[in-house]
């Protein structure tokens, strides 16, 4: 079992014929995802490394294929329409990669996705992976091997280090989740903890929030009141000076709200291992699975 995405994931690409579309649909084929379809207006009838075929619409691609995931690299003027589109043709999933979507284009498509009953991961995140079934997005498949732990983050490099030392220690992931650290996003981390817990293959969670914002406080009593499954937390941006923009849009620290030290001590009264650095991860883990 995963979460969110499996074998019977159908995907389709838009922006396929684009630069980071072409390079990260040919790693997704690679890996054995079931790329099968892509979407540029204007581009309909060409056929992509010979077997995917390109559409001008996704619901054209839909209609065609029975597409059930969508993931996108589109420049960020565009990014609000593409994911909107893709909901409206009743995509199930919907993943956008693209990083510098504006916060006022988010207000627009948050409601009307969830309107639509589609689930967004995203925007400006590295997408998702389930292990040895299918990869939607950039998370580097390499890395990634399948096993009992499940991962969520806000950031992507960060997901990618802490798989990797995972991989190294011999423990496996059932779904790895890079869910943005945009201020609006599609999934959050209460979101990707409640299907964990529903998923018989996740014996345990890695958990990698940063300062900014409280989604992890939330996520931290979500985890002591509602869940049943260990889980392990690390906050990135200890040493950040207060008030100042860290990286991703949300990650600033404003008042006293958003500090590392506040969300430190949230996981620890609930319960949750806490991890000083990403190697912690793995020690703490195998005492857990």
């Amino acid at each position: 079992m995963s979460i969110f995405i499996d074998n019977s994931t159908k995907l389709l690409v838009q922006g396929i014929t684009g630069r980071d579309g072409s390079f990260h649909a040919k790693q997704m084929l690679e890996y054995g995802t079931n790329v099968v379809a892509g979407v540029t207006p204007g581009k309909g009838g060409q056929m992509f490394e010979g077997k995917v075929p390109v559409f001008d619409t996704v619901a054209d691609a839909v209609k065609a294929t029975g597409a059930n995931t969508s993931v996108i690299y589109v420049p960020p003027m565009y990014a609000a329409d593409a994911m909107m589109e893709a909901a409206a043709a009743g995509v199930a999933l919907i993943v956008c990669i693209t990083e510098g979507v504006p916060v006022l284009d988010m207000t627009r498509v948050y409601p009307f996705v969830k309107e639509h009953g589609a689930r967004l991961i995203g925007p400006n995140c590295p997408g998702l992976i389930t292990p040895g079934a299918s990869k939607v997005g950039i998370i580097p498949g390499r890395i990634c091997t399948p096993g009992p732990v499940g991962v969520v983050s806000r950031s992507g490099t960060l997901t990618y280090e802490v798989v990797y030392q995972l991989t190294r220690a011999g423990i496996g992931q059932s779904t790895c989740v890079g869910i943005g650290g945009d201020p609006i996003n599609g999934t959050n981390f209460i979101d990707c903890l409640a299907a964990f817990e529903a998923d018989p293959q996740t014996k345990a969670v890695a958990m990698m929030g940063e300062i900014g914002g409280t989604d992890e406080q939330e996520a931290a009593e979500f985890v002591r009141t509602k869940m049943k499954k260990p889980v392990v937390g690390f906050i990135a941006g200890q040493t950040a000076p207060p008030g100042r923009r860290m990286g991703h849009a949300g990650a600033i620290i404003s008042g006293s709200s958003g500090t590392a030290a506040e969300k430190i001590a949230a996981f620890e009264a609930a319960g949750m291992g806490v991890a000083k650095r990403p190697l912690d991860f793995v020690e703490l883990l195998k005492a857990r699975v």
